[in-house]
């Protein structure tokens, strides 16, 4: 049979959110918007306050990781990536000593992506930088839905490894345990888009929020895979 399909149209962002800080932040800031952020990147983030103040800047929402209480920075850009903002995040992550940075914009410039893949490479597994486009779509009159994209992202494994590493401690042991939680992180995002999980460490023990039985029916899964 055949079907009417709508077209999807791209919407922007300054139509709905004027401006940054009033429209923007605000409505990112609510619990859902954090939430749907949250989901895309794999971290529970929970708002601690808006435009908190790092000397005489400010950012632009400051929050933590819900089940570890590191410290969260996001910038907001309703632009295409600038110098000016990727000094922002630096700075503002020194004073808050934050561990998840995440700039959010309206497009990417190659080299800014290229500056974000190199901080990701070049610091420890407890600083991770992620760079995400967001978008607005509708379909035919509908209203808009936003859409977040992940550009860039740290490389959990290769920070994990090079950590290691760099101290001498990468047994055959661990690396069979960072693999395992690593397969075990990529199977339940496959399978439970609601379960969040943290980075895997090398070591005979994860930190997970669910229920007991369901927890023992992944693990049994993953091992028949493994």
């Amino acid at each position: 049979m055949k079907q009417n399909l709508s077209k999807l149209n791209k919407v922007e962002l300054r139509e709905v959110w004027g401006h940054e800080a009033t429209d923007f932040t605000n409505w990112l800031s609510q619990n859902e918007n954090l939430s749907a952020l949250g989901e895309e990147i794999g971290i529970d983030i929970k708002l601690i306050k808006t435009e908190a103040s790092v000397g005489k800047f400010s950012v632009d929402i400051l929050a933590e990781e819900e089940s570890s209480g590191k410290k969260i920075i996001i910038e907001n850009q309703l632009e295409d990536t600038n110098h000016d903002h990727l000094g922002k995040i630096i700075t503002y992550a020194s004073g808050y000593d934050a561990e998840i940075i995440i700039w959010i914009v309206r497009d990417v410039c190659d080299e800014h992506q290229k500056a974000i893949d190199w901080l990701n490479e070049h610091t420890d597994e407890n600083i991770n930088f992620f760079l995400i486009k967001i978008e607005l779509w509708q379909i035919e009159n509908s209203n808009p839905a936003p859409k977040f994209e992940i550009v860039a992202s740290p490389n959990e494994w290769a920070k994990t490894i090079k950590n290691i590493y760099n101290n001498e401690e990468l047994t055959d042991t661990k690396l069979q345990q960072l693999e395992f939680w690593n397969k075990f992180k990529s199977y339940v995002q496959e399978n439970d888009t609601r379960i969040r999980l943290q980075t895997p460490r090398p070591q005979h023990w994860y930190d997970v929020s669910m229920e007991v039985l369901k927890l023992i029916s992944l693990l049994q899964l993953i091992l028949v895979k493994i």
